[in-house]
């Protein structure tokens, strides 16, 4: 059975099954984190079922940002993998389901559970990547905005004065965490595609804070040399 069969028959048991209110982590997720998936595994001798799998399934089980439980959601959404891969699809190849299980586990930045496989690798590059770039500005504000967080502090917008708090504003998100995505990244091209969607990022946050001064057609020439490791490389 060729791959793109299992991609078929898992798209359609997701849209058939898998159902819930955060766009952030639909269906769509799914298939671009696939997506930027098949392309840092060019050229590697990953296994392109598990990966395929792995992608899929990453998110069966997702809880919001805030629960108290988010770093077992992938823990969780690894038993439930086995559970579907061995019930729903019991002619999944049964030496696959534990690498893919792992794949599902070490996704997780919550979990902090170490990737051991190429593989898993790829699978939690790979949705790392939709935390930056254009992808990772939609979603930082969507999910922001789903849990009642401001935008941004007007007055101190990169925290200069303050302890940063994501869990109230959402721009403080890029600091505490987006922009030191790049450094975890686990295969090179991953690492390549982060550093360049970070950098996105970096510009995104001077043309903010030149907007908040007053200035609609420039760009803070003060926050990209704070950030220029990011901002110079591209």
């Amino acid at each position: 059975m060729n791959l793109t069969h299992w991609q078929s028959r898992f798209d359609a048991f997701l849209f058939e099954t898998w159902q819930h209110g955060d766009k952030a982590h639909d269906i769509a997720h799914l298939k671009r984190v696939w997506r930027s998936a098949q392309r840092i595994m060019q050229g590697t001798e990953a296994d392109e079922l598990v990966v395929l799998t792995g992608c899929c399934f990453h998110d069966i089980v997702n809880l919001p940002k805030n629960h108290p439980e988010r770093h077992l959601a992938s823990k969780q959404a690894a038993d439930e993998t086995r559970r579907i891969l061995r019930e729903v699809f019991p002619d999944f190849p049964t030496d696959k389901i534990e690498a893919v299980a792992h794949a599902v586990h070490a996704h997780s930045f919550s979990a902090g559970v170490t990737a051991k496989t190429l593989e898993a690798k790829i699978v939690q590059d790979a949705d790392r990547l939709e935390s930056l770039g254009a992808i990772g500005l939609a979603r930082v504000f969507y999910v922001s905005g789903a849990l009642g967080r401001s935008l941004f502090d007007s007055n101190d917008p990169l925290g200069r004065d303050r302890s940063l708090d994501d869990a109230e504003w959402a721009l403080d998100h890029f600091q505490k965490k987006l922009l030191k995505l790049p450094e975890t990244m686990q295969t090179a091209e991953g690492k390549r595609l982060a550093e360049f969607n970070a950098s996105f990022l970096v510009t995104y946050m001077a043309k903010l804070c030149a907007e908040l001064k007053g200035d609609f057609c420039a760009l803070d020439q003060s926050v990209l040399e704070e950030f220029s490791p990011l901002a110079e490389k591209f």
